[in-house]
């Protein structure tokens, strides 16, 4: 199969083209507009020396001229690059360095930074301001012909990870490979396609591919697909639920806020009928069904159908929650994975659903579990070990063969991701995730994941948010250290060794408390384990 995301975006703008493609506040663009647009742009960053190959830098909210710049590269077989618009101009300068951008494209206000950034790298030939003028004429009249000439499956996709350490890296797809791995692959719960006829053929007759699986057998469903994501267009969970829905031949509702904010977002939820609601795990979660229970009959949500969750833990108790609270709601989807990853497993929680547990997930049948080593690790061996998956995988870290080496290995002669996600297999394929090799704690000799610790602070309700990191210790070289953002009063560490005791090892339990007003967390929803080391460290 040799799939392009240009291709495959024309095909379902040919077989849909008066449907809503996006919709922004009081903007909406069909799918012949926005194919129609984004066509132009293309000859336009054509007309400003851009070649095929070559790498936009965006920097930019969830706006149309986003979605329409992310088309345009991909049109002209250039490559948008994600900026995130919360560095500061030392750090704009390093992606844009890093990647060799030789445009940025950019919103008003991010123009200083960008232009402060832009003057230290040689590569960059020019700046264009999203809605601005020259960017409106480059959109509105450019050509219109989609002749740009043909395009490959091996046509690069690239996506900056910052992560939750370390300085931002860019991770190479292959059009073909991003598209089945991350993308939804043409056809959910069924066979992937094999060519963009197939995919056209199904968003034209089955507008709401996701949602069909989980009806009830006298529900109709929605006559629409209707996306939001909660998740910025300039991290992956955004950009791919922003893809999957565009591929899906749905219509996506961005929001070009700067903050979470989950009372805006379930008034849109009701304002535009959105059937699938996608989170970043609890920070967008809790917060989400707080609301609802706090104003249960404030929101109609009855069109909501699915929610999916990604980036972050979802724990048990926020998804019985948003089980209980939104009647209509079929099913919440989860995906284990990474941004250098297929993912690894899925988790489903319906309303028959009779076991909801955090950190758990159906493994694929791509995905082994390895040992340092990279020897498989047999199911049912209670044995941690690092998740590894192979097919659809990623085929570098852009100029760091250092890294790509350590990554993406073969084994048994089949090349597979393992990116650091650390796990125990049952003999069912169950994985019980323990966290990720970057968050983990070593206390006197003893290996303490984050995530694990952090999923059963989280269930007591004394805890809003927590993140778990190492506090230094004379003693055992770091102790557990638990920063939590209280619900009310807040909660004692005895409370929360009480709390976590008979549930984790001795070892696990954190020893060190601090209280906050708020966890800080990434623009993407991780936990910002570099701010949060900075406060152990001077509690």
């Amino acid at each position: 199969m040799e799939l392009n995301l240009a291709d495959l975006f024309e095909s379902v703008s040919d077989a849909t083209p008066e449907r809503v493609a996006v919709a922004c506040g009081a903007r909406r663009l069909t799918y012949r507009q926005l194919d129609e647009r984004s066509t132009r742009l293309a000859h336009g960053l054509a007309s400003l020396g851009v070649a095929p190959g070559e790498h936009v830098g965006l920097c930019m909210r969830n706006t149309i001229e986003h979605i329409e710049s992310m088309l345009a590269c991909y049109k002209l077989r250039a490559v948008p690059i994600n900026i995130n618009w919360r560095y500061e101009a030392s750090e704009l300068a390093y992606v844009l360095e890093d990647a060799d951008a030789v445009v940025v494209i950019h919103d008003a206000e991010f123009a200083e930074r960008v232009g402060t950034a832009s003057e230290t790298v040689a590569a960059v030939r020019d700046l264009v301001e999203a809605g601005g003028a020259r960017y409106s004429m480059l959109a509105a009249e450019g050509a219109a012909q989609r002749d740009l000439g043909p395009r490959s499956a091996a046509d690069h996709y690239l996506l900056y990870t910052g992560g939750t350490t370390g300085r931002p890296k860019g991770v190479v797809w292959r059009h073909d490979d991003i598209f089945f791995a991350a993308i939804g692959g043409g056809n959910p719960g069924g066979p992937p396609i094999g060519r963009c006829e197939e995919l056209a053929t199904n968003v034209r007759t089955n507008t709401a591919q996701r949602v069909r699986p989980f009806l009830p057998p006298d529900d109709p469903g929605p006559s629409q697909f209707v996306a939001l994501s909660l998740g910025p267009l300039m991290h992956a969970s955004g950009q791919w639920g922003a893809l999957g829905t565009l591929l899906g031949g749905g219509t996506l509702v961005l929001d070009p806020s700067t903050h979470l904010d989950v009372e805006h977002a379930l008034d849109l939820v009701e304002r535009e009928q959105v059937c699938m609601l996608t989170l970043i795990g609890d920070t967008a979660g809790r917060p989400l069904v707080a609301a609802i229970e706090h104003e249960p009959h404030r929101w109609d949500l009855s069109s909501l159908r699915l929610i999916g969750s990604g980036g972050t833990m979802l724990s048990a108790d926020t998804k019985r929650r948003l089980i209980s609270t939104i009647p209509s709601l079929l099913a919440i989807l989860e995906g284990i994975g990474s941004s250098e990853s297929p993912a690894h497993g899925v988790a489903v929680t319906t309303r028959t659903e009779r076991s909801v547990a955090s950190l758990t997930f159906a493994s694929k049948a791509e995905t082994i579990l390895v040992d340092d080593e990279l020897r498989p690790i047999a199911p049912g061996s209670g044995v941690v070990g690092r998740l590894a998956t192979r097919g659809h995988v990623p085929i570098a870290y852009y100029k760091d063969p250092e890294r790509t080496a350590r990554t993406f290995v073969r084994i048994d002669g089949e090349r597979y991701a393992v990116p650091g996600d650390y796990a125990t297999v049952d003999h069912d394929g169950t994985i019980h995730l323990v966290g990720r090799g970057s968050s983990c704690i070593n206390s006197g000799g003893e290996k303490v994941f984050a995530e694990e610790v952090e999923a059963e602070l989280l269930t007591h309700p004394g805890v809003a948010d927590v993140v778990v990191v190492g506090a230094p210790d004379i003693e055992y070289g770091a102790t557990v250290c638990a920063i939590v953002q209280p619900s009310a009063s807040p909660p004692s560490l005895d409370d929360l060794r009480a709390h976590c005791r008979g549930r984790l090892a001795g070892y696990k339990l954190p020893r060190a408390l601090v209280i906050v007003d708020r966890v800080e967390r990434t623009p993407a929803g991780k936990p910002d384990y570099a701010w949060a080391r900075m406060v152990a460290a001077s509690k």
